[in-house]
């Protein structure tokens, strides 16, 4: 039975953080139009890869409850559906309806616990840090040891995601690439990490992570975070116009801004769908987050 603190509503912070940095820092200014000029150019030129990016991950769990504690087996069901479902190997792909079959996309991105901490020693990927914060919310506190939480291992080495309570109803919240170093990866609340343990519906598939690691890696929500008009955009030429975001489970065809009579890609990753709705990236969104680690990202799986 879900109980009154777990939310029922997909809730991300990542572009709440977006405006913020944007609003207040030149040097993210000028990294965001940087790489979307990249972007451009890199989608201009039509680069297809197929070098796996093998990225390694560092999961700070931090935690004021045991249940909040969560288990290495826990930690591992993550991975694996990151794994899955960059690699669009995930079973449920098999549910996008056949109009959008042509657009699935796999990212050729795989990612892994890190086996070698900062200091070149053996690592199981995984920290855990005790504190005496009750929940935290989309400051970055859970960040800092100085604020209750985990300092980051070097974020241009490792992609670091912190596992703990949530407050406010926000499962998780992401950094797009270009903000500060020091705040740099995911947060994801700890009843929507994973598959198994603490994870409950209808975030109980781990997608929450596969969603945030997304804006981690580039992508903006698929309609274009424009409340509920029509002018936005994701900067992806290949997922249809949509007026917001859509929740629960929806039927398909949705029809918003015009877009019929397929209507909405609601089943991809990037709009606000429960877990079992989500199921697929675009090609268009594969090629934006390649461009991504090509260039703001590429120190992170190449080592350069």
């Amino acid at each position: 039975m879900t109980t009154p603190e777990l939310p029922t509503t997909r809730r991300c912070g990542a572009m709440e953080i977006h405006r913020q940095l944007l609003s207040e820092s030149e040097s993210y200014r000028v990294a965001r139009a940087e790489l979307e000029t990249e972007t451009i150019r890199f989608v201009g030129l039509e680069i297809d890869s197929h070098e796996v990016a093998r990225i390694p991950v560092v999961v700070h769990v931090v935690y004021a409850t045991a249940a909040q504690n969560i288990s290495e087996e826990q930690i591992h069901s993550q991975i694996d559906v990151l794994n899955r479902d960059y690699r669009a190997t995930n079973p449920d792909v098999s549910t996008v309806p056949s109009v959008f079959d042509h657009l699935v996309g796999d990212t050729v991105v795989e990612f892994a616990l890190a086996t070698v901490d900062p200091d070149g020693n053996p690592t199981d990927g995984i920290t855990r840090t005790s504190t005496t914060v009750g929940s935290f919310g989309a400051d970055d506190a859970v960040k800092s040891a100085s604020s209750g939480g985990a300092d980051p291992w070097p974020t241009d080495r490792y992609l670091n995601i912190w596992v703990c309570k949530l407050g406010g109803g926000l499962l998780g919240y992401a950094q797009f690439p270009g903000g500060p170093a020091e705040t740099d990866g995911v947060v994801i609340t700890y009843t929507a990490f994973g598959s198994t343990g603490t994870a409950s519906a209808p975030f109980d598939l781990g997608r929450t992570a596969t969603h945030e690691v997304g804006h981690y890696l580039n992508l903006f929500h698929i309609w274009g975070d424009d409340g509920s008009g029509c002018g936005g955009t994701d900067e992806v030429d290949d997922t249809p116009n949509q007026g917001r975001e859509n929740v629960g489970k929806p039927t398909f065809p949705h029809v918003s801004c015009q877009n019929g009579p397929n209507g909405d890609l609601f089943m991809n990753y990037m709009d606000y769908v429960d877990d079992d709705m989500m199921v697929m990236f675009t090609a268009g969104q594969v090629t934006r987050m390649r461009a991504c680690l090509d260039s703001a990202r590429k120190p992170l799986w190449t080592g350069a």
